[in-house]
């Protein structure tokens, strides 16, 4: 078992989380603590651990044993309390075919309890570049403006904490700077984001500190900067880790 230390005061942490599927384990005894602040990236090949880990973590799954808590909520007593305070981008997941792109951000808004939330839902669509879908049905909208959508579901209620499973498919590179830069103000606000994915290189543009996660057992956890010392690339730490160098 690998224990992920830092300094800062936690806010999201893991005891010996595990997720068992009959005979498959799918995370094992998984221990972690991340800080306020930080933009962790949890890397691993496809299916390591990574989706199963935020479903535990965000209350959508149930942990065989082990134990989690985000912003001192524990997510499989209180899945619906901790869902409403975080922000969460699902791997795949696409919003109801029979709202419209705004009807879905009015809904979010209203399962958190915003007040007036008009101005911040033109804001999102300004940022992302998609006000003139903002009346198509979200069944008819393409890839890349659904996941622009989800993202800003997701920080609409400017959660403290944002659960983000691999944000930036379908997206254009204009888009995806946008979304990059919009992640790296969230943490410089103090905000925290767990980040999965495995395309390294956005983990190393933008990650503080990164997880190694393979057959659902963490395997190395450092900050970006120890894995990138002396001209290192994190794909050279990374397949290291995972046996593939």
């Amino acid at each position: 078992m690998a224990v992920c230390k830092h300094i800062m005061p936690a806010v999201i942490e893991t005891r010996e989380l595990t997720k068992r599927y009959g005979d498959l384990t799918a995370v094992d005894d998984v221990t972690l603590s991340i800080g306020k602040g930080e933009l962790y990236g949890l890397l691993g090949p496809n299916g390591s651990g990574k989706t199963t880990t935020i479903k535990m973590l965000t209350g959508q799954l149930q942990p065989s044993s082990g134990s989690a808590s985000v912003a001192g909520i524990n997510p499989a007593r209180y899945p619906l309390k901790v869902r409403r305070a975080v922000g969460i981008i699902p791997e795949q997941e696409t919003p109801p075919s029979f709202l419209t792109a705004k009807e879905y951000l009015q809904f979010a808004a209203a399962i958190r309890h915003l007040d007036s939330p008009e101005k911040n839902i033109d804001t999102w669509f300004t940022r992302l570049d998609f006000a003139g879908q903002r009346d198509m049905l979200c069944k008819d909208l393409s890839r890349g403006t659904r996941q622009k959508l989800m993202f800003a579901q997701a920080f609409l209620h400017e959660p403290s904490i944002a659960f983000v499973d691999e944000p930036l498919i379908n997206l254009d590179p204009v888009i995806q700077r946008t979304v990059k830069d919009y992640m790296l103000r969230h943490v410089e606000r103090g905000g925290t984001i767990f980040l999965c994915t495995h395309v390294l290189d956005i983990a190393e543009e933008i990650c503080s500190r990164v997880g190694i996660i393979h057959h659902g057992a963490i395997l190395r956890d450092l900050p970006m900067q120890e894995a990138t010392a002396n001209g290192q690339r994190l794909e050279t730490v990374f397949l290291k880790a995972v046996g593939r160098a």
